[in-house]
C-alpha cells in the first residue's frame, strides 16, 4: 500500500489497530545505518507508545561488530555506564512484516534522557532537524534511492538439498576458514538489464519486490546491474523523511528474504576487485506546500552562464553550490568504510572528483533537469554515496549542504563536467575527493569543517571518533594481499 493510502496512526487508534495482535517488533538505526531492535508484547508497547522506554545506549558506543569504540564518545561510554536513551516510536513509520507472519513493526528515534532532545548521533534525528528548517521556510523535500548489491550463495550444510530448504552456514564462520572470494555469485558473469537471468531464482526476485510492496518500502524498478549476481534497484521516491526509512529498511527486507533462499546479499562498497561496486545513489528536490518543484524554471535562462544550468531555478543554483562546496567535508557520512574508497577509483564510472553537469553520469552530482526530464522532476542525483552509506546521514548532509547553499546564497564556481570527458583527469575542474577514510574523516573533523557549521561539534565529534575506530581496527589489520605477497618471498 503506498504511504498516502495509509491509515494515520494514532495513540487512541493503536488498540483498534493491534486488536489481533499480541507482540510488535521495534527497531532503531545506528550510526552504521543497521536496525537495532527487540519484540515486546502488546501491553508493553501500548504503555511505551507515547513517552517512549529505556534503550541501551551502548549501540552509539559500539561498532558493527559490537566492539567498543577505542575512543570514550560522549554519547555512550563506560564513564556514564552505558546509560539508557529514550526510545521513542514513529506511528507514522507503522508496518507489518509479511514474512514474519505479519508481526507489526515501527521505527523508533532516539532521546536524551536529560535534554529531550534528539541523540546527537541518532540517524533519524539528524534528518529531521535538517528537514525542519525547510518546514520552519514552508517548504518540504523529495528524495528516491537507488541501490546495487552483490548476492552470494551462502555455503550450505546439505548441498543436495533444493536451494530454499537449506540451512546455509553464516557467512562469517564460513570465511574464518575459506578465502573471501570462495562465495560463489548468484549468477556469473555481466549481463546488466538481462530478462533472462532473473528466471534463474524467479522466486527470490519476485519475492524481493513483493515483499517490499507490503512492506512499504516499493521498488519502482528492479533490474540486474553488470556484475556476477548483481541487481540493482531504483525505491518509489517520496517524501526525505519516508524515503530515508524506506531506504534503511529496503536491505532488512532484502538480508531477510534471501537467507530463506540460501543467498547472501552484499552492500558492501566494493565486494571483488575488478569489478564494479555498490552505488548507493541518492535524488534531492525542494518542494513548496502545494508540492510544487522549485528547482526548475520557469522560464529558461538564454543567458546562463553555463548551457546546463538554463533550466535551473536560482534555488536549484545556490543548492548544487552549496553540494560543491560542501561536498569534501562529509564525505565519510557519504563512503563511510575503509572498503568505501574502493569503489571510488578512477575508471570504473565512479564519481571521483567535486563535479556536476546536465545528465552527466559520471559527474559526482547529476543535474536532472528539462529537456531530458519533466519540469517538475527537476532534480539532484549525488553519485559519490555507496551501497554501504547510512541512507538517514546521506540524505541529511545533502539536505544541509544544499540549504546551507540556499541560505548563503552562493555561487557555482566551476564548470560543468563535459560530456565524454575523463573524469579525474586532467581536464577535470573538479577537486579530488578523498582518497581514503583516513584522509576523509581529517578533513570532516578540522575546526573548520563544513560539517561542523551544518551538524554541530557533538555530532561530527562522536561520528568521527567512529571513523578513527574503523580506520585503527584497519590498521592492525593483517590482510590475505599481504600474507600472499610477503609470507615467502621476503
Amino acid at each position: 500500500m503506498a504511504s498516502s493510502e495509509r491509515p494515520k496512526v494514532t495513540l487512541e487508534s493503536l488498540p483498534n489497530l493491534l486488536a489481533d495482535d499480541t507482540k510488535v517488533k521495534l527497531a532503531g538505526v545506528d550510526v552504521d545505518g543497521i536496525l537495532r531492535g527487540k519484540l515486546v508484547s502488546k501491553k508493553k508497547f501500548l504503555g511505551i507508545a507515547k513517552e517512549g522506554f529505556g534503550f541501551c545506549s551502548v549501540i552509539f558506543g559500539w561498532d558493527m561488530h559490537d566492539q567498543t569504540y577505542f575512543k570514550e564518545l560522549k554519547v555512550s561510554n563506560a564513564e556514564n555506564g552505558y546509560h539508557d536513551i529514550i526510545a521513542i516510536p514513529d506511528l507514522s513509520s507503522y508496518r507489518r512484516i509479511p514474512w514474519e507472519d505479519n508481526v507489526p513493526f515501527f521505527l523508533v528515534s532516539f532521546f536524551d534522557p536529560d535534554s529531550g532532545k534528539p541523540v546527537s548521533a541518532c540517524p533519524r534525528g539528524l534528518l529531521k532537524t535538517a528537514v525542519e528548517k525547510l518546514k520552519a521556510k514552508g517548504l518540504g523535500a523529495m528524495a528516491g534511492a537507488e541501490y546495487e548489491f552483490f548476492q552470494f550463495k551462502t555455503p550450505a550444510s546439505n548441498p543436495n538439498a533444493p536451494a530454499d530448504q537449506r540451512n546455509g552456514t553464516p557467512v562469517a564462520t564460513f570465511l574464518r576458514d575459506n578465502p573471501v572470494n570462495s562465495l560463489p555469485p548468484l549468477t556469473e558473469g555481466m549481463f546488466g538489464y538481462s530478462l533472462t537471468r532473473p528466471v534463474h531464482n524467479q522466486d527470490y526476485y519476485y519475492g524481493i519486490f513483493d515483499a517490499c510492496e507490503k512492506f512499504n518500502c516499493g521498488i519502482e524498478g528492479w533490474h540486474t546491474e553488470s556484475g556476477p549476481g548483481v541487481y540493482e534497484a531504483a525505491l518509489s521516491f517520496g517524501e526525505i523523511q519516508e524515503m530515508a526509512d524506506k531506504a534503511g529498511l529496503f536491505k532488512y527486507v532484502v538480508k531477510s528474504v534471501a537467507s530463506k533462499y540460501g543467498i547472501t546479499p552484499s552492500f558492501m562498497a566494493k565486494p571483488r576487485q575488478g569489478l564494479p561496486g555498490n552505488s548507493g545513489h541518492m535524488h534531492v528536490s525542494i518542494v513548496d506546500k502545494n508540492g510544487k518543484n522549485l528547482f526548475f524554471r520557469e522560464e529558461k535562462d538564454t543567458e546562463a552562464e553555463y548551457e546546463d544550468l538554463a533550466n535551473l531555478s536560482d534555488m536549484g543554483r545556490h543548492f548544487l553550490a552549496g553540494l560543491l562546496e560542501g561536498l569534501p567535508d562529509i564525505m565519510p557520512l557519504v563512503a563511510p568504510n575503509v572498503n568505501s574508497y574502493k569503489r571510488l577509483v578512477e575508471n570504473f564510472w565512479a564519481p571521483v572528483t567535486v563535479s556536476w553537469g546536465l545528465e552527466h553520469r559520471a559527474a559526482s552530482i547529476r543535474l536532472i533537469a528539462p529537456p531530458t526530464s519533466k519540469p517538475g522532476a527537476t532534480r539532484f542525483e549525488v553519485r559519490v554515496p555507496g551501497a554501504d552509506a547510512n541512507p538517514f546521514y546521506v540524505l541529511a548532509a545533502i539536505l544541509a549542504l544544499g540549504w546551507r547553499g540556499i541560505e548563503k546564497k552562493l555561487e557555482i564556481k566551476q564548470p560543468p563536467l563535459g560530456k565524454g570527458q575523463d573524469v579525474g583527469g586532467k581536464a577535470d575542474p573538479g577537486v579530488r575527493l578523498a582518497k581514503s577514510l583516513r584522509e576523509a574523516t581529517e578533513r570532516f573533523m578540522r575546526p573548520e569543517s563544513v560539517a561542523r557549521e551544518v551538524f554541530g561539534d557533538e555530532f561530527v565529534d562522536h561520528y568521527g571518533g567512529t571513523r578513527e575506530h574503523e580506520i585503527r581496527l584497519w590498521d592492525e589489520a593483517v590482510t590475505d594481499w599481504e600474507v600472499r605477497r610477503y609470507i615467502e618471498t621476503v
